[in-house]
């Protein structure tokens, strides 16, 4: 049979429609049955994107999740975009935790070659489970953080500027920084839960983790990046909800941003969606 366009375009359809059917039905299976955790967020831990308006009412809305980490050195509490970024390095993230996730933590930290790596950071990125806590003791451990900073700026500003600082630096933590926290890595679902049972309180999502190294001691360490949760899409008839909220810097929405309140679940295959979204 001579193969013709007419092959070809039906051909093209029928690799879609698969394609699309493929998509659906992973989506109808990770909602299926109870969700694995739900999560109640705010506009503190949930962004519209910077392109999205909100005027063209056809247009998809994907909400990104901020998540941060705690660094071993005590002196950044920095916030990360699930979407966007591959290199939190926590402080938890040590050379026993690296050794459990399968990474040979005996190669050398040294880097023969500039620009190459040392021995260690070559090796491939692992899939891995990663635990997000909410409002939890990750939190309050920025805040204490975040206080002894802006208390060490006001002490160290001689023009008494420094107290206008600490109050931002207050202000940005108690008030807009997100509250969710990666703060733990495995490779055993069931394990993890055990750990960490309140579901309200917990998401286990899947990401990747790479081999890096603490600059300071050069000692093994490793990064977080590539969690599967890069965006949240929002249904139409929740779309009101968001309707000006806009982001402003990586971890301070601007004044004028309306607050809400959004459940979101994770499912069997630690995909999340929204549950529910309101306005405060």
């Amino acid at each position: 049979m001579k193969w013709s366009r007419r092959h070809t375009l039906i051909a093209g359809l029928a690799l879609i429609g698969l394609t699309n059917a493929v998509a659906l039905g992973g989506a109808a299976y990770n909602r299926s049955g109870e969700p694995e955790s739900i999560l109640s967020l705010t506009q503190r831990e949930l962004r519209p994107p910077y392109v999205w308006t909100g005027r063209n009412e056809t247009s998809g809305l994907a909400l990104q999740l901020q998540w941060r980490v705690l660094q071993g050195d005590g002196r950044n509490i920095g916030l990360y975009r699930l979407a966007t970024y591959s290199g939190a390095i926590p402080g938890w993230l040590d050379r026993a935790k690296m050794a459990s996730l399968g990474f040979d933590v005996k190669l050398s930290t040294a880097s023969p070659d500039v620009g190459r790596g040392s021995p260690y950071e070559r090796q491939l990125p692992r899939d891995v489970l990663v635990v997000l806590e909410l409002d939890g003791p990750a939190y309050r451990e920025a805040l204490e953080r975040a206080a002894k900073t802006a208390s060490e700026v006001e002490a160290k500003n001689e023009r008494g500027e420094g107290k206008k600082v600490a109050d931002q630096m207050i202000d940005r933590e108690t008030r807009h920084s997100s509250r969710l926290f990666a703060v733990d890595a495995g490779l055993d679902r069931a394990a993890l839960r055990s750990k960490f049972p309140d579901r309200t309180k917990y998401a286990i999502v899947r990401g990747q983790v790479r081999p890096a190294r603490v600059s300071e001691s050069k000692a093994a360490a490793g990064a977080i990046g590539n969690l599967s949760a890069p965006g949240v899409n929002v249904p139409l008839a929740m779309r009101g909800v968001f309707e000006g909220v806009t982001p402003d810097g990586y971890d301070q929405p601007s004044a004028g941003d309306k607050r809400f309140e959004a459940r979101l679940a994770f499912g069997r295959r630690l995909e999340p969606w929204l549950v529910s979204a309101a306005k405060k």
